[in-house]
């Protein structure tokens, strides 16, 4: 079972990296242009997948084909989590999947600059956890809910309005020429 899952994994993430290059995503001009504000194209990527996978999985669960364990988390953790993230994105230009895909690639900046990086942020979080982020972890930990079960409403809801906000603001990139 396990080795089946790991080719599973390793197929869905060569299609991944193949689609986010076809979109233009591991591409840093793209992308610094997505953070400038005069490429929409990665927002564009982004909020599709997050569609996409919204509706699939819960579609998925609906029938009682895959059963949910998400991780417990809190607005500590992700506000720094956040913060590293972004530095590291604006800083470099990639964001991990992206570094994935450019190395794919061949791009030099992301193969030494984001490997390094990668490798260097999971060394420093690794030995600093215990300490430092430990503590973090308890300001505002809302556990193992989801979005739906901290708001109270049916998952349908969420994914309806996420649908609804994606479509509006697709519409609003397109007039604007964006």
């Amino acid at each position: 079972m396990k080795r089946k899952n790991l080719v599973i994994s390793l197929i869905s993430g060569i299609i991944f990296g193949f689609l986010l290059h076809k979109g233009g995503a591991t591409k840093y001009d793209v992308i610094v242009g997505q953070l400038l504000f005069t490429d929409n194209t990665v927002i564009k990527i982004m909020l599709s997948a997050v569609v996409t996978g919204s509706v699939g999985i819960y579609f998925l669960k609906e029938f009682k084909i895959v059963k949910l364990y998400p991780k417990s988390g809190s607005f500590g953790l992700n506000s720094v989590g956040g913060l590293i993230f972004g530095v590291g994105f604006a800083l470099l230009g990639y964001c991990p999947g992206t570094i994935a895909g450019a190395v794919g690639n061949g791009y030099l900046d992301a193969a030494i600059g984001g490997v390094a990086g990668i490798m260097l942020g999971s060394y420093f979080y690794a030995g600093l956890y215990p300490k430092a982020f430990k503590k973090l972890s308890e300001f505002g930990n809302y556990g193992s809910r989801t979005i739906p079960e901290l708001l109270k409403v049916n998952p349908w809801v969420i994914i309806f309005a996420l649908v609804c906000f994606t479509i509006s603001l697709f519409m609003i990139l397109e007039v604007s020429g964006a």
